[in-house]
């Protein structure tokens, strides 16, 4: 099986039902399936060839599934564009992953206008822009379904996550890869096939975690409906009045639907299923949503380098975690990972790779179909083999196994910081302050923030006789990096704490920060 025949099959299958309804229309299953089909050969009509890399930067519409199961369905690789990204991070992706084609929307005119310049004539504009109109090459080419014979470990998409050197790394997404991940939320996360009862709300940007429900609601024939952007009274609605049934969340969006003082479980009595992922969420926070949202809730763990779900902490758990129907409370559940999900395979291993008895930590590996085969043009490179070894992906999360299957997640090898569900790399948001003359040290790290998960902290030193104030470490950063890795705290030091081979003590500097006892 691969993504175009499954179109086909959900287009035969449930042709007279919705499948999408978002801010730009409505497709009942045989209007989804025709139109990606005609896509896909509009595509391929451009002269592409299989495997070709095509960037796609749209928010969410119904045009973003399109595309996504078109530029599959035509044996081409996506690469999705966050728009919330720097146009700067934009062009990095393309130039490392040498794309031939762009589809983009209307409103991202001017700032594509480099990317557009760079791949010439194969760029479609969705709406009015420059390019070739969707919607023409759409109604350009005949209909039917498009099967092509693609390889379960053929290319479907580069997934990019910037790297700790601030570099984009883009980890190679297959067929194999998203019906593993597709089985795995059947069996593990919903734990039951939905049907033509269900709704999936993408509620968040549906290049993160709600996207990757896409094929399992597309599969077994149940509605999706989009909302333009994350709004906790939308979301709301969508499940009161407009049969929303479930959907999946960061903590961040959790913590906004809470903060809504009308909201509770009688107006969300059609929610079967509310799932959160992309950074931990406070126990306290997890016992509100389970009172005030609904019981259903399932934590879900996963990488961009191994599709989620990995791990999954289930219903169950969470009622057996908060104490609920009279039984004895075990709190410790509410901060576990869950357990691994059906074909996976987890491991706790030390420095050498060898695993460590139950309880101990050590880093986290994984193994199986839901693990990619590397990184766009790295796939023989020493740095690769440091991540994937012998079909292991070592995560550098650092964690526990429990001896009943239940993984605790205690730190990360490296100094990610997850603010509001997104990755920030402090290499990153580093190199980018050092830029400012006059900088002469800087370390970025995360502190706790009970909106965002985690915020991203800056402290800095600068040359004797120079003057650079935060506002202008704030403003130049504001210019160079997405708004969600720019620094929210920012303060100037004569010094850092330092450990004993005179590196910057980041944990240290993290106290430091949080209890703003820095030298001045």
């Amino acid at each position: 099986m691969d993504v175009g025949r499954l179109v086909a099959r959900a287009a035969q299958r449930y042709a007279g039902r919705i499948a999408v309804e978002g801010p730009d229309g409505t497709r009942t299953f045989a209007e989804l399936g025709d139109r990606v089909s005609r896509l896909a050969r509009g595509l391929r009509a451009l002269g592409l060839q299989p495997g070709d890399r095509v960037l796609d930067l749209q928010t969410n519409q119904v045009s973003y599934l399109e595309t996504d199961l078109a530029i599959s369905t035509a044996g081409l690789c996506r690469v999705a564009l966050n728009y919330r990204l720097h146009p700067n991070d934009w062009q990095l992706i393309t130039q490392d992953c040498g794309a031939r084609a762009l589809i983009y929307d209307a409103r991202f005119t001017e700032p594509t206008d480099a990317l557009r310049s760079g791949i010439g004539d194969a760029t479609v504009v969705i709406g009015d822009g420059p390019g070739i109109p969707y919607e023409h090459l759409i109604a350009g080419q005949p209909g039917g379904p498009l099967l092509i014979d693609a390889e379960p470990d053929s290319l479907v998409s580069l997934n990019y996550s910037s790297g700790t050197t601030g570099r984009p790394k883009g980890a190679m997404r297959t067929h194999r890869n998203r019906f593993a991940s597709l089985g795995h939320m059947v069996t593990d996360v919903l734990a039951a096939r939905p049907d033509e009862r269900d709704c999936w709300v993408h509620a968040g940007p549906i290049t993160h975690t709600s996207g990757l429900f896409v094929l399992t609601y597309l599969a077994f024939g149940a509605r999706q409906l989009i909302l333009p952007h994350f709004d906790a009274a939308a979301v709301v609605d969508a499940i009161e009045h407009r049969g929303g049934t479930a959907t999946a969340l960061v903590p961040t969006m959790v913590a906004r639907l809470l903060a809504l003082p009308e909201v509770s479980a009688d107006r969300l009595t059609g929610l079967r299923f509310l799932g959160y992922a992309g950074a931990p969420m406070p126990p306290d926070q997890i016992r509100a949503a389970y009172t005030r949202l609904t019981p259903a809730l399932v934590q879900y763990y996963g990488l961009v380098e191994a599709i989620p779900p990995v791990t999954v902490l289930d219903p169950d758990d969470h009622a057996r975690g908060i104490g609920a129907d009279g039984m004895p409370a075990q709190p410790e559940l509410l901060g576990s990972a869950g357990r691994p999900c059906l074909g996976v395979e987890l491991r706790i291993v030390d420095e050498s790779g060898a695993p460590v008895p139950a309880g101990e930590i050590g880093e986290v590996v994984t193994r199986g179909d839901h693990v990619m085969p590397g990184y766009w043009g790295l796939t023989d490179d020493p740095a690769a083999g440091k991540t994937v070894r012998d079909g292991w992906l070592h995560t550098g999360d650092l964690g526990r196994l429990e001896p009943d299957g239940h993984l605790y997640l205690v730190d990360r090898k490296g100094d990610m910081i997850i603010s509001g569900g997104y990755n920030v790399y402090p290499r990153e948001v580093e190199d980018v302050i050092a830029e400012i003359p006059g900088v002469h040290e800087v370390a970025v790290v995360g502190l706790s923030d009970p909106e965002w998960g985690q915020r991203v902290a800056a402290a800095y030193s600068v040359h004797a006789g120079a003057v650079v104030s935060p506002d202008q470490v704030i403003a130049h950063c504001r210019a160079r990096l997405a708004s969600y890795k720019k620094p929210k705290l920012v303060r100037e030091v004569t010094s850092f704490p330092v450990n004993s081979t005179g590196k910057i003590a980041k944990r240290e500097l993290q106290r430091m920060l949080a209890e703003a006892v820095l030298p001045r």
